[in-house]
């Protein structure tokens, strides 16, 4: 600009920049509407990992009721007990169940899961009942290998807390196939109740050690950051809060 202690004017360079740069700042401030418009839209696609059983059994009517709310969103539902890496892979949301989660993760609890430890009348009349937890280093237990404590069970009672280490002859990363092995007379089985009611009630399954207390796992819903939620991700994380905290 030519400036002097009267007036000021634009030179011939900026009488050539002005008009593109409110051009510019016309198209920005026109972009930024656009965006702020669009992230108070529940829209667009969401990918999703959740563990198989818990998928099929809770979460699939839970997701059914939640496009029923918000029509605009796809689901991508990859169900795998396997733990997803949410960055790397391309997920939006993970469905967790876990006593403890890692630090760098950001998680909101959805609901508390007891678990059991269970096995067959068939294999308690070969085997015998165990008394103690420490009776279980001599049984055929089955291990979820997705777990970070497969092998180190823990129990408690009052003020005293075991570490069992223990073993068997069936391992999986799906708690289903634990459960049918245990109900067909394999070994004993620490699994989640909601997996192993329908078992318990039939009688296919006897629950043991019920005087000492396991460690309750929580369901988590999992995310890599919280400073920018879009707000599909955000919607469905308060939809399941809602409905499995009831």
């Amino acid at each position: 600009m030519h400036r002097t202690t009267r007036r000021q004017s634009l030179t011939e360079a900026g009488a050539a920049f002005y008009p593109k740069a409110v051009q510019i700042l016309q198209l920005l401030q026109e972009a930024e509407q656009d965006v702020a418009a669009d992230t108070q839209r529940v829209s667009g696609g969401l990918r999703l990992s959740a563990p198989v059983s818990f998928g099929i059994t809770h979460l699939a009517p839970a997701l059914a009721e939640f496009r029923r709310q918000y029509p605009e969103v796809t689901l991508d539902v990859v169900l795998n007990d396997r733990q997803v890496n949410l960055v790397e892979e391309g997920y939006d949301l993970a469905i967790r169940i876990a006593s403890s989660l890692q630090p760098s993760l950001v998680a909101r609890p959805l609901m508390s899961v007891e678990m059991l430890l269970c096995a067959s009348p068939d294999y308690l009349r070969a085997h015998g009942s165990p008394k103690h937890p420490r009776d279980l280093a001599q049984h055929d237990c089955l291990v979820y290998s997705n777990d970070a404590s497969a092998h180190e069970w823990q129990f408690q009672q009052g003020q005293e807390q075991v570490s069992v280490r223990v073993y068997g002859s069936v391992q999986s990363d799906n708690g289903e196939i634990l459960v049918a092995a245990a109900e067909e007379g394999i070994g004993v089985v620490r699994m989640p109740r909601f997996l192993c009611q329908a078992a318990l009630d039939s009688g296919r399954l006897q629950p043991i050690l019920t005087d000492w207390q396991l460690p309750t796992h929580t369901v988590y819903a999992v995310y890599a950051d919280r400073r920018w939620l879009p707000p599909r991700v955000r919607a469905l994380i308060d939809f399941l809060v809602a409905r499995f905290g009831e």
